[in-house]
């Protein structure tokens, strides 16, 4: 199970439910009730690129990274 504990993994999950969501949404509001959604997923976008980009300049102590693998 820890081969599946990976950014990549995580990331597609998300964009998996995202996805639904909006499939849900539009479905049962339309296309005014997915204009709310899309800033909150645009929010999200913005909080996802910057962690990613503090987990790529600030990576974890390395006796964490080897209690992962």
């Amino acid at each position: 199970m820890l081969r599946f504990r990976n950014f990549w993994v995580y990331s597609i999950g998300l964009a998996i439910a995202w996805t639904i969501a909006f499939i849900l949404v539009l479905w049962i509001r339309g296309s005014v009730g997915v204009q709310p959604l899309l800033l909150t997923f645009a929010g999200f976008c913005i909080g996802w690129v910057s962690t990613t980009i503090a987990r790529y300049v600030y990576p974890p102590p390395k006796h964490w990274q080897s209690n992962l693998r």
